[in-house]
Order: structure tokens, then sequence, then C-alpha cells
């Protein structure tokens, strides 16, 4: 620094004004400082100003999974979101949904530089009396379960599901199977429950539970069981990856989608459109849902506020040739069923 002021002929203190952004420097001084830090390859000390400032513009994301497509979507949404803002963004992934494994992560943050942490898992385990959150460090939380404690986003998981499960009634499904995410995703319990309640309130029988793990390999070995199922027409899956197993298997067993089964799936990816059929699914918008957790988290610290109530994400329904009333062979569907 005292080699660009000696330069520029300026103090040192101008160029710390100037290297920090101030806006009380005149602009030809301005314009000196900028030329000697270039011609001298002056970088500032973006660690040591932070230290000095208390803030360290970096936010800690704490996630489950990144095997699931939609995880990895909300982890590329947040650090897009971030870097907008000018934070960077600090990845712990989680082995498993532990109290043991939440604690070491907030433990390993608690030692790191970072401003604030996003846990895009469920807030019980962050409830959890022997997980400690670092002083100081604001957290926001992608789980519409969670309390008034943090900044609260999330997909509106249970609307979402009412509109594929009421979809498939609604064409004449006398009810709908669900293939779901693994028990210990918070959101493939939200949608689980949201499919049993939805059948509950129509009055519709609730077919047993089948499991997957969010990939499209577990898709293809639970539909061939649901395969099996002569009473099965319809079934709703958490997640597109797995409804893309699930084609497959049926399309083995010589079980024709929609004619046989109709099929909606969750997220709505990209390569949704080239299915076979191209599948009705459920449009999460990551986007949005990755934007309004950063804004959390820096609203806390810039406030050191929690506004109350929940931020939910709305989601949309996109109708493809994958569902038909049941029965209804492709050739014999209106035109435009597509959607």
């Amino acid at each position: 620094m005292s080699d660009v002021a000696m330069l520029a002929g300026v103090s040192a203190q101008t160029v710390s004004r100037v290297a920090n952004g101030h806006t009380t420097v005149k602009e030809s001084n301005r314009q000196r400082v900028l030329a000697a830090m270039k011609q001298l390859g002056y970088r500032p000390n973006s660690a040591a100003r932070a230290l000095r400032r208390g803030e360290f513009r970096t936010i800690g994301v704490i996630i489950l999974s990144l095997s699931s497509t939609g995880n990895v979507r909300i982890l590329e949404a947040i650090a897009t979101a971030a870097a907008r803002e000018s934070y960077a963004v600090t990845l712990l992934p989680v082995s498993a949904p532990t109290e043991r494994e939440v604690r070491g992560a907030f433990t390993r943050f608690s030692e790191s530089a970072v401003d604030g942490v996003i846990a895009v898992m469920g807030a019980e385990l962050l409830d959890s009396p022997t997980v400690s959150l670092p002083p100081n460090v604001q957290v926001a939380v992608s789980d519409a379960h969670a309390g008034d404690r943090y900044s609260v986003v999330d997909t509106d998981q249970v609307n979402g599901t009412r509109e594929a499960v009421r979809h498939l009634l609604d064409l004449g499904h006398r009810t709908v199977w669900h293939l779901a995410g693994p028990e210990e995703s918070f959101a493939a319990r939200r949608r689980a429950a949201a499919w049993q309640a939805t059948l509950a309130e129509a009055e519709r029988e609730i077919p047993p539970l089948v499991h997957g793990d969010w990939s499209a390999e577990s898709g293809y070995r639970a539909g061939l069981r649901l395969a099996a199922e002569s009473g099965c027409t319809a079934v709703f899956t958490a997640n597109d990856q797995m409804a893309l197993g699930l084609l497959r298997a049926l399309n083995e067993t010589g079980r024709e989608v929609p004619g046989d089964v109709s099929v909606v799936g969750f997220d709505d990816i990209p390569e949704t459109v080239s299915f076979l059929p191209p599948l009705t699914t459920v449009r999460q918008d990551f986007a949005t849902l990755g934007r309004l957790l950063v804004e959390g988290v820096l609203r806390r610290l810039r406030t050191d506020s929690v506004e109350p109530g929940i931020t939910l994400v709305p989601t949309h329904l996109v109708v493809r040739a994958s569902t038909a009333p049941p029965g209804v062979p492709e050739g014999a569907r209106p035109a435009g069923w597509h959607g």
C-alpha cells in the first residue's frame, strides 16, 4: 500500500479509501491510485479486510445430498444468487441425516469464515439440543416446518403434490400410487404426507407406499414392483429421475404409458420433455428458491431480525403426454392432449 501511495503521489489513507470503495476520494486521485495498483500488481487483501470489518462475504451451505437433481439445482441457484450479491459460497455436504453429522457441520462452520448458513434439510435436525448453531451466524432453512428462529423458504410441496394427485383423480383414476423419495428426506416426507392427505380427503383407497432413493435406478426397481400391481393405473413420483426409471420398467413389462398407467413427476427438469412419453410433472422454481434463501440470510445479517411466517415458492403442474384417463390408448386421446 505504501508503494502504491508513493507511485500515485497520495497518502496511504487515500489508497485505503480507494481499495475499500469509499466515495469521498477525488476522482483524479482515484484514477491515479487505480493506475498505480495496476502498474504494481496490487490486490487488496480481502481476508484482512474481512477481519477488520467483522464480515467475510461468504455463505455456508449445508445440504444432505448431491445425488438428487433437485438439490443440485437448489445449490446452483444459491450460488448464483450469492454471486449477484458479491458473496461466495462454502459447501458442506452431509453424508447422513443424523444429529452427529449436522452437529459436525455446524462445528466446522463455527471455525470457518462464514457470515451466514443456509440449511437445505429438515428443521428437526437443527432443533436438536445437541446441535449448537455458531454465534453471530445467521441461518436460513429450506423447510416449511422450521420454526420462527430462522428465515424459512421452501417450495410449496403440499400444493404441488395436491395438484398432481388431483389431476390424476380428475382424469378418472380410482386412486393414485406413490413412489416416494428416501424416508430421511424432509421433502420426500412432505410430498408423501400431502399425497396421503389428498387421497383421504377424496375418500379414495390409499395404496402402500413405495420408496426410492431419488435415482432413476431406484425408480426402475420400484417400477417393476408397481407393474405387477394390476390395480395400479396412476403413479405420482416424488421426482423426475425416479419417474424416468419407472417409465423404463413399465415399458419393459408391457404396461403402456399412459394407456395402462399414467405417471406424474416432480421438479420439471429440462430432460422431461424428452422422456418417452414426455412427462407430466410439477415444476419447481429453483432460481426463486435459491434467491429467497440468500435474501433471507442477508436480511438477517443487515437487520438482525427475522420476518415472521414462511415464504412458500409456488409450484405449477405441467401437463404432457404421460397422463390420460384410465384405459385410453395413445391413439384415442383427443387432439392437443400433450399440453
